[in-house]
């Protein structure tokens, strides 16, 4: 736990432990394995599987085009980091969706 939310904090610097958590729980057994621990902003499929599944899924957003430049924000902030974590990721994601609350 305490890996992930020192790579949050590289980009957060005051990230709650508690909203890092929730979200290691959230992708369970996705972070045992190297590759799906990731994400690659290069795979669309990869970025549709974001958008799908923690942009509207868990968050209920419905417009596809917000969904989608949030996550290419989120690509652009974390374009010098080769292994994008999954947690980071997604914690941005819903960061930048004003929906870190939700997970609180």
């Amino acid at each position: 736990m305490a890996d992930y939310l020192a790579d949050v904090k590289k980009y957060d610097a005051t990230a709650d432990t508690a909203v890092v958590d929730k979200i290691v729980k959230h992708l369970g057994i996705a972070l045992r394995n190297r590759d799906s621990s990731l994400v690659s902003c290069s795979d669309p499929s990869e970025l549709e599987r974001v958008r799908e599944k923690w942009c509207k899924k868990k968050f209920g957003e419905t417009d596809d085009a917000r969904c989608d430049s949030v996550i290419e924000k989120v690509c652009e902030t974390m374009s010098g980091d080769n292994s994008k974590s999954r947690v980071t990721f997604y914690y941005l994601v819903a960061k930048h969706l004003g929906k870190l609350s939700a997970l609180a």
